[in-house]
């Protein structure tokens, strides 16, 4: 009889902890008293003032962080994007999202510092509910306005001018640079056995005194070490032949992006070639459609790019912006990613891995939040 009356005791036990348990995953949108960001703890004040300061603290931090996205500054975006996370009842942040998006990667770019805020282990003060530790959802407003930008920018220990009064100018004009390459570029015996065909993209850096530099190469198409030799080659031969940016009466260094292109020379890689031009031909159709505002018909032309040439990284950067922009962030992943490991494009590296994660809570997050209140 005893064992029989401990067992109930112990079911009882049993039944009441799963209970309690099943009750915490409550995830509330008001509760009595709201998670605060740390740091005002000990001040000798009113729990509203606490308030006020931990969510100065929690701004304070943000805007500290936030470096506003390129591609935003751009297109002249600004205003307000909301991020959520769910505090839970020990202080971890847990489930970040975008609930309001300007584009331009603003939303990205805030809840990269979301990421950030976790990695460095800050951990709230729980919300509270009848004098109890419970999850809430906590959302952040930020504000981005774009400020008035220095005339240059930093790349590692060179300082890049951005702003000129005179802009760089090689000696005769686009024209003569396009036919100084084109003359210059030799295209590797080597590829001629597998009709390699590509493109690369050359950052250069020409300084005040109009020495050229090597600042970035990319290698959208894997075209390997014998083409990066001559496309570096090539660049590097404009030696001399620029006139430097000026901003303020005086030279500056500046940088050029070029663009080249690698079409196979023997007699057998002619079908490859007429695909790789349909397949460009394509890709640009669908990058002038999306941007007209025809997102279905854009990516359409994009695959139709891609279905000839699924390995270049050049069509997969832009249909995987494309799908960023439309914040279809499955497809985003798997093409940026994917472009990531051909190319070396670390272009996105820092959002990357919350582009990804926004898939993931996209294919996986059931509704999260059931408000009590």
């Amino acid at each position: 009889m005893r064992r029989i009356f401990a067992l109930i005791v112990l079911l009882t036990t049993c039944l009441a902890g799963l209970k309690a348990q099943v009750a915490d995953t409550t995830i509330y949108s008001v509760v009595e008293e709201m998670p605060r960001f740390p740091g005002c703890e000990n001040l000798d004040t009113t729990l509203l003032a606490k308030q006020q300061c931990a969510q100065q603290q929690l701004l304070a931090f943000m805007y500290g962080n936030i470096q506003y996205p390129l591609k935003a500054i751009e297109e002249n975006l600004e205003g307000t994007v909301v991020v959520t996370f769910v505090v839970e009842k020990d202080g971890r942040i847990s489930r970040p999202n975008i609930l309001k998006d300007i584009g331009g990667g603003c939303g990205l770019e805030a809840l990269r510092v979301i990421g950030v805020m976790d990695q460095a282990g800050i951990k709230f003060v729980p919300g509270k509910k009848d004098g109890k530790e419970v999850r809430v959802q906590y959302n952040v407003p930020i504000r981005f306005k774009i400020k008035e930008p220095l005339p240059y920018t930093l790349a590692g220990p060179d300082t890049i001018y951005t702003q000129f009064d005179k802009p760089l100018e090689f000696s005769g004009g686009s024209d003569a640079l396009a036919k100084f390459l084109d003359d210059r570029l030799v295209y590797p015996e080597s590829g001629n056995d597998s009709c390699r065909v590509g493109n690369m993209q050359v950052q250069l850096l020409i300084e005040g005194d109009g020495d050229v530099r090597i600042l970035d190469l990319t290698d959208y198409s894997d075209l390997g070490f014998d083409f990066w030799y001559a496309a570096i080659d090539a660049c590097i031969a404009t030696h001399g032949k620029w006139t430097a940016a000026e901003f303020q009466s005086r030279k500056v260094p500046s940088a050029m992006d070029i663009s080249l292109s690698f079409t196979p020379t023997a007699a057998g890689c002619k079908t490859v070639v007429s695909n790789y031009e349909k397949a460009t031909q394509a890709a640009q159709e669908g990058a002038q459609l999306f941007t007209d505002g025809q997102q279905d018909a854009g990516i359409a032309k994009m695959d139709e790019a891609l279905a000839l040439f699924p390995n270049d990284g050049n069509f997969l950067l832009m249909r995987g912006q494309a799908y960023l922009d439309m914040n279809r962030f499955g497809e985003a992943c798997s093409d940026l990613s994917r472009a990531r490991r051909i190319g070396l494009i670390n272009w996105y590296d820092s959002i990357l891995p919350l582009v990804c994660a926004q898939a993931a809570v996209g294919n996986q997050q059931q509704p999260a939040a059931e408000d009590k209140n």
